[in-house]
């Protein structure tokens, strides 16, 4: 079947408009409401989806393409809330959807209304063509992943597992294209950090702030801070991030392919680091990659500004390499902050990798190359966490990719100020990924 794809691109890009402008900042969320929307558009086209709730406002969606059943179901995931915005440091509105010079703007246009809407599109289009599907292909748009998933994707994994129960699903995460030492590459997602956030508490002996002493928890806090921000992790190489830059060597050659192969040492990664000629983000990233982090993000101490208070408390968001835990998190902080400084943990949630050397992959792969044939798909590591710690517990094997291609200050406004998406992005995205699933749904090889 051929497809007008300006029109297309007009209905993807107004869908997208239309979830930007519906607030779903979590907290409180109110996801129901851009559940309801993606039902309304569904129903329209003869799909009959399901709105369930784990709270009141708290909405997830499901709807379902039957296949025949020769293979098992394809999951297309994706969530609906968005983190909080400060409007006042947006140069447009971040609900208002407004199209400025070829992008559109608004929080969840990185971070993942677009992928809602090319979900949703796919899933038209396929309905539209009546095409025939070897697998039946699962919509799910879920509320709270900003916030961990647990009334989202965890809920119903807990509740309803038997209706996104998949061999295969496609999420956020990756599919991003960047630009490494003059090349283009395009990731796909098959693994992500885990998390173990934790507190971290110092005591001391309170008094007078007119007269100051050593022993006190505000500055033994800083101090414990003051390490961890100066503090040099131990490097630690997954198998995805050895794929991941053995096959960017490859493609680089020399110098550069001597120079990545060197990060992957830890007698040269300091060394080599501060030498490659690429942007702080990627640089960030990297050192993301290859080491667990701890991060502070919240400080606690005091209650009158001339009262030294007996308690100072920092709250730190930790990422962990998959293989990793909480455990082996505090070994490798105990050296850098002392065993004064109490740590107590929140939560450990695992990291995971998945075999890239899969159908889907190769699929995700062989349509890439014809859309983008200078730019191999790498397999990734994400270093921030999503949905897929929930769906992977039904033993689904969850590839984060949603295709665009931009440059890294603008995907650093995923969780900043003035988030926005490219419609030629939409447009493209919405293309690659229709391709991917007609093709995989399709194939039961």
């Amino acid at each position: 079947m051929t497809h007008n794809w300006n029109t297309i691109r007009d209905e993807v890009t107004q869908y997208l408009q239309d979830l930007i402008r519906i607030d779903t900042t979590n907290p409180p969320g109110n996801e129901t409401r851009a559940a309801e929307y993606l039902a309304s558009v569904f129903k329209r086209e003869g799909i009959e989806p399901l709105v369930l709730e784990s709270a009141p406002g708290r909405g997830n969606i499901i709807a379902r393409l039957k296949g025949d059943g020769r293979a098992a179901p394809l999951l297309l995931m994706v969530h609906l809330d968005v983190v909080p915005v400060e409007p006042d440091k947006w140069e447009h509105p971040p609900f208002d959807g407004k199209i400025v010079n070829g992008y559109l703007w608004g929080r969840g246009a990185l971070d993942t209304k677009q992928l809602a809407a090319m979900e949703l599109m796919v899933m038209l289009l396929l309905k539209r063509e009546g095409k025939p599907l070897a697998r039946d292909v699962i919509f799910m748009g879920n509320a709270d992943e900003e916030a961990g998933g647990k009334l989202g994707a965890g809920w119903i994994v807990q509740h309803h597992p038997d209706l996104i129960r998949a061999e295969y699903a496609i999420n956020e995460g990756g599919g991003f294209g960047i630009e490494f030492l003059g090349h283009k590459f395009f990731t796909c997602q098959t693994g992500e950090k885990g998390t173990a956030r934790f507190t971290m508490r110092t005591r001391g002996r309170p008094g007078h702030a007119s007269q100051p002493h050593p022993d006190n928890a505000v500055l033994k806090l800083a101090d414990a801070i003051q390490k961890i921000g100066a503090a040099k992790f131990p490097l630690h190489v997954t198998p995805t991030v050895r794929v991941f830059f053995e096959s960017v060597a490859a493609k680089l050659g020399q110098p550069y392919a001597m120079f990545l192969r060197a990060l992957l040492d830890p007698k040269q990664h300091d060394a080599v680091m501060p030498r490659l000629p690429i942007s702080e983000s990627m640089r960030s990233m990297i050192y993301a990659m290859l080491h667990n982090t701890v991060t502070p993000t919240i400080l606690h101490a005091g209650t009158k500004i001339n009262v030294i208070p007996s308690v100072a408390e920092a709250q730190c968001d930790a990422r962990l390499l998959p293989g990793f835990s909480a455990d082996d998190l505090l070994r490798e902080l105990r050296p850098i902050i002392g065993n004064h400084v109490e740590i107590e943990f929140q939560d450990n949630t695992p990291g995971r990798e998945a075999d890239h050397r899969t159908p889907l992959f190769e699929t995700i792969t062989r349509v890439m190359a014809r859309h983008t044939p200078d730019a191999p798909v790498l397999p990734y590591l994400v270093v921030g966490a999503t949905d897929a710690r929930h769906v992977t517990k039904l033993g689904t094997r969850v590839y984060g990719f949603c295709p665009m291609f931009a440059p890294m200050d603008e995907l650093d406004t995923v969780h900043g100020h003035n988030e926005r998406i490219s419609i030629d992005n939409v447009l493209f995205g919405t293309r690659v990924l229709y391709d991917v699933v007609s093709e995989f749904c399709s194939d039961t090889r």
